[in-house]
């Protein structure tokens, strides 16, 4: 695998990379707590949060790069928080 100058990956869509194996931080859903405005799926940059069959919003690990936007955007205290991910 060849890299050019000033890339870590290789070029293309976000989604051709896993991008979250050097994440630091990772959202944790709290669905209880979730008001179901869908903010966090609108404002991920990676577009790594999803609606699943019961309609709960759930974030892609494999593509999170874990910036925390979803949790500060986030109209729900304790909706999401960001914890400190463990490898």
């Amino acid at each position: 695998m060849v890299l050019n100058i000033g890339c870590a990956a290789r070029p293309g869509k976000a989604g051709d990379n896993k991008t979250g194996s050097w994440r630091v931080f990772k959202p944790v859903f709290n669905q209880e707590l979730c008001k179901k405005c869908g903010l966090c799926a609108l404002l991920c940059p990676e577009g790594c949060v999803t609606v699943n069959d019961e309609e709960e919003y759930i974030p892609d690990y494999d593509y999170c790069k874990g910036c925390g936007l979803c949790a500060e955007e986030c109209p729900a205290d304790g909706a999401i928080d960001m914890v400190q991910e463990e490898k």
